[in-house]
């Protein structure tokens, strides 16, 4: 059994647990943004393939405290890197302090690079080089007040990079955040699902592939499959059995759309690169107009929001209109509205029945729930 660390967008730490116990893993703590947890390597594997909410899964090879950077440096000397990946191959690291004394991130940075390196030219006469932009190899370390913990990332590009979507328009949402905020909506497939604001249609591709069973790393590679030690045996074995638990959906009563042309040009795009474009239908048009697909059913929506002044106008005038288009056309439905905007309950004049914080990126958010029952939402004076 190998300890490990599941990061994730923050507020979803209880969703993310929720899929490694799923994958296999145990022992889990949650933290301000992510699951400590210890697992094998074929629960790393499977998290890494099915996980809808990790971000990155990182493998702990070393731990010990510190008072100066020369002991971070003698702990990653220390660590036997060339088990794991050889002096052909190219690193990155990166450094996350929270509360350490130390004054410069970036000078540990180094010291860990140095380090690696030496232990590489000590063993086999060679070392790995730099590549910070595509490194096969990802080291992470993680300071606090007096102990650093090394780890290695067996996912390589964020999880929530799904491998196909490649149009985006602004403010998109990440792909981990949306499938949390479907779990928290409560959605399942069959239920109909609304976008009406879809931009490049990130709850609409989250959703589709719900809907078809299909786990979100299958269309991309991993990290984990650049160490020494990965077992391809035992991965294609995974592979193919998430792959045999797909199945078709020709209509999978899930909608989508967008005022603007471009933002529903892009989702189709993505959608049909994804081969997910049957399971969604798209139209252009306006919140305000447009009429409910159905009788009741789930509406996910990441709501425009601005810092500019003239923004914030515009929102103040957009906001009771909504409200409005929500009391007379989607009676029955459960409305889930993601905003940085904390004026908007007020604004929209209902009264929501949870307020759940979620971080998109390092903005501060709040998902807003609305049960929209004829004749019983309570407005604010």
């Amino acid at each position: 059994m190998e300890t490990f660390f599941a990061s994730c967008p923050r507020g979803l730490e209880h969703l993310l647990a929720e899929d490694l116990r799923l994958a296999g893993a145990g022992e889990l703590t949650q933290i301000f943004g992510g699951v400590h947890f210890r697992a094998d390597w074929s629960a790393c594997y499977r998290a890494n393939l099915q996980s809808r909410i990790a971000t990155r899964i990182l493998w702990r090879v070393a731990q010990g405290s510190y008072v100066k950077e020369d002991d971070i440096y003698r702990l990653a000397l220390d660590t036997p890197w060339p088990q794991w990946f050889l002096p052909q191959q190219t690193i990155r690291v990166d450094v996350t302090a929270v509360k350490s004394p130390l004054k410069s991130v970036d000078f540990v940075t180094l010291r860990i690079k140095d380090a690696v390196c030496d232990r590489f030219r000590r063993e086999l006469g060679s070392r790995p080089s730099v590549d910070t932009r595509q490194p096969e190899v990802r080291i992470q370390g993680f300071i606090g007040r007096d102990e650093c913990t090394l780890y290695l990332d067996t996912s390589g590009a964020p999880l929530y990079q799904r491998g196909f979507r490649q149009k985006t328009v602004d403010a998109p949402l990440k792909e981990n955040l949306a499938a949390g905020i479907l779990r928290l909506s409560g959605w399942q497939p069959g239920v109909v699902l609304l976008d009406p604001m879809c931009g490049s249609g990130t709850f609409l591709l989250e959703a589709a592939q719900i809907a078809l069973g299909r786990a979100p790393g299958t269309g991309r590679d991993f990290a984990f499959q650049r160490l020494r030690h990965f077992d391809a045996d035992l991965w294609q074995g995974l592979l193919a059995g998430a792959r045999a638990g797909e199945h078709s959906a020709a209509d999978g009563g899930i909608f989508g759309g967008d005022i603007s042309p471009a933002a529903v040009r892009a989702a189709l795009a993505n959608l049909d690169r994804a081969g997910l474009l049957p399971v969604v239908r798209l139209s252009t048009g306006d919140l305000l107009d447009i009429e409910a697909p159905a009788g009741h059913g789930v509406m996910v929506s990441n709501l425009p929001y601005g810092e500019r002044v003239s923004d914030h106008e515009q929102l103040a005038r957009f906001y009771p209109l909504l409200g409005s288009a929500l009391k007379r056309r989607f009676a029955g439905w459960n409305c889930y509205l993601i905003s940085a905007d904390t004026r908007l309950p007020k604004l929209v004049r209902l009264t929501p029945s949870k307020k759940t914080p979620l971080f998109n990126g390092a903005l501060e958010c709040r998902l807003y729930e609305f049960r929209m029952v004829a004749g019983s939402n309570r407005t604010l004076g």
